[in-house]
Protein backbone atom coordinates (compact mmCIF):
# COMPACT_ATOMS: atom_id res chain seq x y z
CA UNK A 1 0.00 0.00 0.00
CA UNK A 2 1.13 3.50 -0.83
CA UNK A 3 1.27 6.43 1.59
CA UNK A 4 -1.81 8.53 0.85
CA UNK A 5 -2.15 12.30 0.80
CA UNK A 6 -4.79 13.87 3.02
CA UNK A 7 -7.13 14.21 0.01
CA UNK A 8 -6.57 10.61 -1.10
CA UNK A 9 -7.30 9.34 2.43
CA UNK A 10 -10.47 11.46 2.54
CA UNK A 11 -11.68 9.83 -0.70
CA UNK A 12 -10.36 6.27 -0.57
CA UNK A 13 -10.71 5.52 3.16
CA UNK A 14 -13.33 7.99 4.46
CA UNK A 15 -15.50 7.65 1.30
CA UNK A 16 -15.42 11.38 0.63
CA UNK A 17 -15.54 13.22 -2.67
CA UNK A 18 -13.63 16.03 -4.31
CA UNK A 19 -15.43 19.17 -5.44
CA UNK A 20 -16.75 18.88 -9.01
CA UNK A 21 -14.47 20.28 -11.68
CA UNK A 22 -11.37 20.28 -9.46
CA UNK A 23 -9.82 16.85 -10.06
CA UNK A 24 -6.36 16.68 -11.62
CA UNK A 25 -7.42 13.95 -14.09
CA UNK A 26 -10.77 15.39 -15.17
CA UNK A 27 -9.44 16.83 -18.45
CA UNK A 28 -6.66 14.31 -19.03
CA UNK A 29 -6.71 13.21 -22.71
CA UNK A 30 -3.53 11.11 -22.73
CA UNK A 31 -3.60 7.39 -23.49
CA UNK A 32 -2.87 5.02 -20.66
CA UNK A 33 -4.23 3.27 -17.59
CA UNK A 34 -5.91 4.70 -14.51
CA UNK A 35 -4.81 2.86 -11.38
CA UNK A 36 -5.95 2.82 -7.77
CA UNK A 37 -3.98 5.49 -5.90
CA UNK A 38 -3.83 3.25 -2.83
CA UNK A 39 -2.67 -0.11 -4.21
CA UNK A 40 -1.81 0.44 -7.90
CA UNK A 41 -4.41 -1.96 -9.31
CA UNK A 42 -5.43 -1.21 -12.90
CA UNK A 43 -9.03 0.05 -12.95
CA UNK A 44 -9.84 1.98 -16.13
CA UNK A 45 -8.40 2.36 -19.62
CA UNK A 46 -8.20 5.78 -21.23
CA UNK A 47 -10.11 4.18 -24.14
CA UNK A 48 -13.20 4.03 -21.89
CA UNK A 49 -12.99 7.63 -20.58
CA UNK A 50 -15.55 10.18 -21.78
CA UNK A 51 -16.67 13.71 -20.93
CA UNK A 52 -19.93 13.31 -19.03
CA UNK A 53 -20.18 16.95 -18.01
CA UNK A 54 -20.53 15.81 -14.38
CA UNK A 55 -17.31 17.42 -13.12
CA UNK A 56 -15.58 14.10 -12.37
CA UNK A 57 -13.65 11.69 -14.60
CA UNK A 58 -16.14 9.27 -16.16
CA UNK A 59 -15.63 5.87 -17.74
CA UNK A 60 -18.05 3.52 -19.53
CA UNK A 61 -16.22 0.32 -18.55
CA UNK A 62 -14.03 -0.86 -15.68
CA UNK A 63 -11.94 -3.77 -14.50
CA UNK A 64 -10.95 -4.89 -11.01
CA UNK A 65 -13.76 -2.97 -9.31
CA UNK A 66 -16.40 -4.06 -6.84
CA UNK A 67 -19.89 -2.62 -6.44
CA UNK A 68 -21.68 -1.97 -3.14
CA UNK A 69 -25.08 -0.59 -2.21
CA UNK A 70 -24.73 2.95 -0.82
CA UNK A 71 -27.60 4.61 1.05
CA UNK A 72 -25.40 7.05 3.00
CA UNK A 73 -27.08 10.23 1.71
CA UNK A 74 -30.63 8.95 2.02
CA UNK A 75 -30.70 7.82 -1.61
CA UNK A 76 -29.89 4.55 -3.29
CA UNK A 77 -26.63 4.59 -5.22
CA UNK A 78 -24.02 2.05 -6.28
CA UNK A 79 -20.58 2.64 -4.79
CA UNK A 80 -17.53 1.68 -6.89
CA UNK A 81 -14.54 0.31 -4.96
CA UNK A 82 -11.15 -1.14 -5.84
CA UNK A 83 -11.56 -4.91 -5.83
CA UNK A 84 -8.07 -5.41 -4.38
CA UNK A 85 -7.89 -2.92 -1.49
CA UNK A 86 -11.54 -1.84 -1.08
CA UNK A 87 -10.74 1.86 -1.57
CA UNK A 88 -13.71 4.09 -2.42
CA UNK A 89 -13.51 5.34 -6.01
CA UNK A 90 -16.89 6.91 -6.72
CA UNK A 91 -20.31 5.77 -7.93
CA UNK A 92 -21.90 3.95 -10.87
CA UNK A 93 -24.84 5.39 -12.81
CA UNK A 94 -26.98 4.10 -15.70
CA UNK A 95 -26.66 7.21 -17.89
CA UNK A 96 -23.44 6.46 -19.78
CA UNK A 97 -22.85 6.00 -23.51
CA UNK A 98 -23.53 2.86 -25.51
CA UNK A 99 -22.76 0.02 -25.59
CA UNK A 100 -22.60 -0.32 -21.77
CA UNK A 101 -24.91 2.55 -20.81
CA UNK A 102 -22.82 2.83 -17.63
CA UNK A 103 -21.04 5.85 -16.14
CA UNK A 104 -18.37 5.14 -13.58
CA UNK A 105 -18.11 8.56 -11.94
CA UNK A 106 -14.74 8.56 -10.19
CA UNK A 107 -12.76 10.95 -8.00
CA UNK A 108 -9.41 11.98 -9.50
CA UNK A 109 -7.92 11.73 -6.01
CA UNK A 110 -8.64 7.99 -5.97
CA UNK A 111 -6.63 7.47 -9.16
CA UNK A 112 -3.12 7.62 -10.50
CA UNK A 113 -2.47 7.75 -14.23
CA UNK A 114 0.13 5.61 -15.96
CA UNK A 115 0.86 7.05 -19.40
CA UNK A 116 1.15 4.67 -22.35
CA UNK A 117 4.36 5.88 -23.94
CA UNK A 118 3.74 3.92 -27.17
CA UNK A 119 0.20 5.28 -27.86
CA UNK A 120 1.19 8.86 -26.93
CA UNK A 121 3.94 9.17 -29.56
Amino acid sequence: MKKLTTEQKHILIDKGTEAPGTGKLLHNKEKGIYQCAQCGTELFSSDTKFDSGSGWPSFHDAKNVGLNEDTSLGMERIEVVCKKCGGHLGHLFDDGPKPSGKRYCVNSGALEFKKDTIKNK
